[in-house]
């Protein structure tokens, strides 16, 4: 019956990313932005009632998926997706084989609705317009919110709403704290998610078979991404964003993932496209990671940065490389092992990397666990003992929970 099921999800899984990525080869990247006071030389067209089907490819707006965004000293970043159907609602921790599939299937087939005009408000009252591009993301920049404390939340919010319709959402959005100390940059899969993405195979099962509440971290990331966000003095607010080749479509499952887990929440920074077949064969573009680190690097200038990533994918490649474009702005780059108990050519690729960066006195370091991240990070002062202390027994407790149950 296991073999069965494994099949399906393959079977099905293949069809959905294939279908997937023949519907996203003509996505237009930047939809076009109308900001406040520029209403005489807009592109934009009239607005048409967002319930007319007619002007959006037979599709009328009903949901908007508001992504994390964050705010820096020159702008807030803000982003989104306009669907006509709201994703589907998280499974039950005891979601069948078949409920878990199905809810990946229309996952990845949700309807975004092109050709949108949305307005975006911030609490200064600071407004801006776009349309939606053809997969129904917009994405906007406004000047900085004025007035912000400079202590408390880390958080504050924008408003989305859909011109001429009741369709709205609340923005999250990360203020930098002006005492963080560093920044931090994590991959998501088999760096805090266990996602086998080396092998497209374990990676369609464990994607379209489990679920958001019956997948698992790794062995302590929770307690070692909240020791890295306090810094040395346990006073500070690091800030923590995640870039990852995952497409936009697991945004949501991936948000409640983090908060599920108890991992410290922070803007998710994915891949512009609907999922495609490379995604499960980890395909060898990673472009798109590599171009938001560098954006991140640039968007904020006082910023140094610690780097996790995996030996699974091209996080190695990518970190070296921006070691070597931004010198002296890199703290620290760990790469987890993905086989820690062979010696594999992922092992190998790895540590070719670590030997190129030599001569830039960056610390890279091939890692086995959140323990070895944390008692490498005490070492050269980004954590205190007593956080070592904390991210050990986590991982303990974590290593010696009862086996994943299959669904």
């Amino acid at each position: 019956m296991n073999r069965i099921w494994k099949t399906l999800a393959l079977g099905l899984g293949g069809l959905a990313v294939g279908w997937l990525a023949l519907s996203s080869a003509t996505t237009a990247r930047d939809a076009r932005v109308l900001r406040s006071g520029e209403r005489g030389n807009a592109s934009l067209p009239q607005h048409p009632a967002a319930s007319d089907r007619s002007r959006h490819n037979g599709k009328a707006p009903a949901y908007i998926a508001a992504f994390r965004g964050f705010s820096s000293a020159d702008s807030t970043e803000v982003m989104g997706r306009v669907l006509a159907d709201p994703p589907p609602a998280l499974p039950d921790t005891d979601g069948t084989r078949w409920s878990n599939l199905k809810e990946q299937w229309d996952r990845f087939q949700n309807d975004h609705v092109a050709g949108v005009a949305i307005e975006v408000e911030l609490d200064d009252g600071q407004r801006v317009q776009a349309l939606t591009d053809a997969q129904g993301y917009y994405r906007v920049s406004l000047p900085p919110v004025a007035g912000l404390p400079t202590e408390g939340s880390l958080w504050f919010e924008a408003r989305a709403q859909v011109i001429g319709s009741d369709v709205h959402a609340v923005h999250e959005i990360l203020r930098i704290d002006p005492k963080a100390r560093y920044g931090i940059i994590s991959d998501i899969d088999d760096t805090v998610l266990d996602s086998k993405v080396v092998d497209w195979r374990a990676a369609a099962e464990l994607t379209f078979l489990h679920n958001v509440r019956t997948r698992k971290p790794l062995p302590g990331v929770a307690q070692l991404y909240r020791s890295l966000q306090q810094g040395p003095s346990g006073a500070t607010a690091n800030p923590l964003f995640y870039v990852s080749s995952s497409p936009w479509n697991l945004y949501d499952l991936l948000e409640a993932f983090l908060e599920i887990n108890q991992i410290p929440h922070g803007p998710l920074l994915l891949r512009e496209i609907d999922i495609g077949l490379g995604y499960f064969r980890q395909a060898r573009n990673h472009g798109s990671k590599r171009d938001n680190i560098v954006r991140l690097f640039h968007q904020f200038p006082e910023l140094s940065w610690v780097l996790v990533g995996d030996t699974g994918q091209a996080d190695a490649q990518i970190y070296a490389g921006i070691a070597e474009e931004f010198p002296g702005r890199v703290l620290a780059i760990y790469i987890r092992d993905i086989d820690p108990d062979l010696s594999s050519a992922f092992d190998f690729n790895v540590d070719a990397v670590i030997h190129r960066v030599g001569p830039l006195k960056v610390p890279m370091l091939r890692v086995r666990d959140s323990d070895a991240i944390a008692e490498h990070a005490r070492s050269i002062g980004l954590l205190p003992q007593v956080e070592v202390a904390e991210v050990a027994t986590e991982v303990a407790r974590e290593k010696s929970a009862p086996p994943q149950v299959e669904p």
